[in-house]
């Protein structure tokens, strides 16, 4: 495991080079030039080369490239080109708002999807089993952003039983009063897909040569899901929550923005629409190197689940 481990974490170097090298190319070369932006423009030619100056943008490119590294290795991005606050100040405290909405999001969704795949592979080929499907196929047809407006509208504006927006201090506050609407939201966009997903998992596991074998044993259908199924299909829902995961917190963008949570999503929405560049950067190569520990959290887990996984 210990080999394994230092050789994936050896691989991730260079992957993560990559990622920064392309980022810096594409801000230096697509992403205009960021002392114009800062200027402003009624700036003369005298302040947009004293901006220049002080960003280091007169220097080669090769230092330019080793004084961004440097900020990757530090993590000092400098001040917010929007707010002057420091942008790991930024990312310090945006996040816990973010992991409070979104680890219940993940969660919840997981096994929920979880459970109701297997219900359905419980009844399948049943009318149960085909109306169940009719619907989530319909659920994934509608656009998230029509839940989170019908959502507000249904739940805060009717019926009155949470608010729309807001956020306090207090963890507990925020986990009772402001984030049950926007997972309830979550959850609910997920399910369907999730629900087909994990169901075709279960029935790839059910049709194998070890379920006849058990059902051959006297064993009940539900011992069979339980016992048998079900552990042999947590590879593949691994792998998807593994991979679903980044797109967890770039889909906290919509929740943020639309609930007005203090979180990482909201702040990168921002950036984005400021050209705040620090910000926007930091966000991308911080996300890339998530999806990496995630990967490799989640090879560590397969032979967690399944003993017969070699790491290699």
């Amino acid at each position: 495991m210990l080999n394994f481990l230092v050789r994936r974490i050896l691989q991730m170097i260079p992957t993560l080079l990559g990622v920064v090298l392309l980022v810096f190319l594409l801000f230096h070369y697509f992403g205009g030039d960021p002392s114009e932006i800062l200027a402003g423009m009624n700036a003369s030619q005298e302040q947009i080369d004293s901006i220049r100056q002080q960003l280091g943008l007169d220097l080669p490119l090769w230092q330019q490239v080793g004084q961004f590294m440097l900020k990757v290795a530090t993590f000092e991005w400098g001040n917010s080109w929007a707010t002057n606050e420091s942008v790991a100040k930024i990312f310090q405290t945006r996040l816990p708002a973010t992991l409070t909405v979104m680890t219940p999001i993940l969660v919840i969704e997981v096994l929920l999807g979880t459970l109701a795949g297997l219900a359905v592979a419980y009844v399948r080929g049943t009318l149960t089993d085909k109306v169940v499907m009719v619907i989530c196929t319909l659920a994934m047809s509608i656009s998230f952003l029509v839940y989170i407006i019908f959502g507000q509208y249904l739940f805060a504006f009717l019926l009155g039983w949470f608010p729309v927006q807001g956020w306090s201090n207090s963890m507990w506050t925020n986990l009772s009063v402001f984030t049950p609407l926007p997972v309830l939201l979550a959850v609910i966009v997920s399910l369907g897909p999730h629900t087909r997903l994990y169901r075709s998992f279960f029935l790839d596991e059910i049709n194998q040569d070890y379920v006849r074998t058990a059902r051959s044993k006297g064993l009940s259908e539900e011992a069979v899901l339980f016992r048998h199924v079900l552990p042999n299909a947590l590879i593949p829902i691994l792998t998807n929550v593994a991979t679903h995961l980044p797109s967890i917190f770039i889909g906290s963008f919509l929740i943020e923005v639309f609930f007005s949570i203090p979180g990482l999503g909201r702040e990168v929405y921002t950036a984005v629409n400021r050209s705040d560049y620090p910000v926007i950067q930091a966000a991308t190569i911080y996300l890339a190197a998530l999806t990496m520990v995630i990967n490799l959290l989640t090879d560590v887990l397969y032979q967690w689940v399944d003993p017969r996984v070699k790491l290699k």
